[in-house]
């Protein structure tokens, strides 16, 4: 493995947002790796991808990623060839649906420090864990996607009902019924990370149902929202470029405090597993709203000044939005015919 300069501090920026953590120079790049199980496309691990890429172009890292490794059990064998070959410094990925995988190759290789997107707890001496908690603006769109429906019927497509995804569904659900109490949010989950095919027809039956806006908390349902001349949400990313006439805006994940903590603390000599939660808040830049790309001159400046406030209370830390992990009230997951309520 290269050697490494120990020097390295670590320096606080403040942003716009926040403390945002930016890397100290060091003398060598360090070996990362990017272990995801669905495709890079879907925007999840496009976020982690992203900080990666931005990372290795910064001179920081030197980063090789291996995408669809799926979960039939590949991701074990995966992890143990790269610890075996490449023996990287860090391997960053998503452990959801591989917990068990990622947890006993990290427990034989002590040395790399693995740092893994799960809905579990760190464990030492390396595997720290992360989620995007992008639940913050998820209600600040919802704010925005009550106030714009006119038929009072929002549409929401999420993946799997587990608590990381209930979350972000909740904040939006709240922010839409806080600023349309008449408002009805039909919820329909898909069992699938990543099937833009299965999204988009849901989100036709919901537009079926009466929906006139769309939140895309998975990739395929901004394609329904544009076919018919709709409004609608991304999620994860700024995703106005896949329909720029359609995406106002949405909740957007910063894996870049995380990703940049993560490189100084081993390059520092100081790593150790962490929750690294704290990094994906909008009050350490890790969350924001995406930009509103012209939308704000079509929107009510009293709404924009609205959300505009809220955001800072948020930041502020004198507004809280609820981590409300259930199951959202009224949605559809296909398969056994649960209905959450």
């Amino acid at each position: 493995m290269k050697k490494l300069s120990l020097l390295v501090c670590l320096i606080l920026v403040l942003g716009a947002f926040g403390g945002i953590l930016t890397v100290a120079a060091q003398d060598e790049p360090l070996v990362v790796f990017g272990a995801f199980a669905t495709p890079i496309e879907e925007p999840w691990d496009g976020v982690i991808h992203a900080a990666l890429l931005n990372a290795q172009e910064e001179g920081l890292i030197d980063y090789t990623f291996q995408d669809e490794i799926g979960y039939s059990g590949d991701m074990e064998i995966v992890l143990r060839e790269v610890a075996d070959e490449l023996q990287p410094a860090i391997i960053f990925g998503d452990a959801f649906g591989n917990e068990e995988a990622v947890r006993r190759v990290a427990r034989d290789y002590p040395e790399i420090a693995f740092v893994f997107g799960s809905g579990l707890g760190p464990s030492q001496p390396n595997l720290s864990v992360f989620d995007n908690w992008i639940h913050e603006p998820a209600y600040l769109s919802g704010l925005i996607a009550g106030s714009l429906t006119e038929s009072n019927v929002i549409g929401v497509v999420g993946g799997y009902p587990v608590p990381e995804v209930n979350r972000i569904i909740n904040a939006f659900v709240q922010g839409a019924t806080e600023a349309n109490p008449d408002a009805e949010v039909l919820v329909t989950f898909l069992n699938s990370w990543f099937d833009p095919a299965a999204a988009k027809e849901a989100a036709l039956a919901q537009i079926d149902a009466g929906a006139d806006v769309l939140f895309a908390e998975r990739f395929g349902v901004i394609e329904a929202a544009q076919e018919n001349d709709l409004l609608a949400f991304g999620n994860m990313s700024d995703q106005n470029e896949l329909a720029p006439e359609t995406v106002v805006t949405g909740p957007v994940w910063n894996m870049e405090p995380t990703v940049n903590f993560v490189i100084n603390q081993v390059a520092a000599g100081s790593y150790t597993g962490l929750d690294l939660k704290d990094f994906s808040m909008m009050g350490q830049g890790g969350a924001s709203l995406a930009p509103y790309h012209g939308f704000e001159d079509t929107l009510d400046p009293d709404l924009l000044e609205m959300v505009a406030t809220r955001q800072q209370e948020i930041v502020d830390g004198l507004f809280r939005v609820d981590i409300n992990e259930e199951l959202p009230a009224e949605s559809l997951v296909p398969g056994d015919g649960t209905i959450g309520g």
